[in-house]
């Protein structure tokens, strides 16, 4: 029986790749020529103050779309660092397991009703790796 220690490795890696892609697509990315260009600059150019500060549409977009690489990143290092727990003590990783379980299902749930097709299955391909993990937590224990 596979531990769980292989799944969480794959949910991390998985992760990471998720986190380079949005950086260099969804961050960084140029934005297709016509209306999608238009948009980008205006909410560049629409500047507003906001409590003591300056900003732009496109300042909190560029913000939010970095915090989510971090967010990313630091996941993917968990997974890895979970990996090395669950060898020693994977029954007591369940709970952790199970909020990022339910955690990453609602992303894929947002990122089909926001997004495209890649970051669902992104999704899809965490939440199984973390219910495989979850399922072989049991037999770890055992062992």
């Amino acid at each position: 029986m596979p531990r769980p220690a292989i799944f969480l490795h794959s949910a991390a890696v998985i992760t990471l790749v998720q986190a380079v892609l949005h950086t260099i697509g969804g961050v960084f990315g140029k934005p297709m020529p016509g209306p999608a260009t238009a948009a980008v600059e205006a909410m560049k150019a629409n500047r507003f103050l906001l409590l003591g500060n300056t900003r732009s549409y496109w300042d909190f977009y560029l913000g939010f779309g970095l915090g989510a690489t971090i967010s990313l990143t630091a996941e993917a290092v968990v997974f890895w660092l979970l990996a090395g727990l669950a060898k020693r003590d994977a029954l007591s990783l369940r709970p952790i397991l199970i909020t990022f379980l339910l955690a990453y299902a609602a992303m894929g749930v947002n990122a089909y009703a926001f997004f495209f097709v890649g970051p669902v299955i992104a999704e899809i391909l965490v939440v199984l790796c973390l219910a495989m993990a979850l399922w072989t937590t049991k037999a770890e224990a055992q062992r």
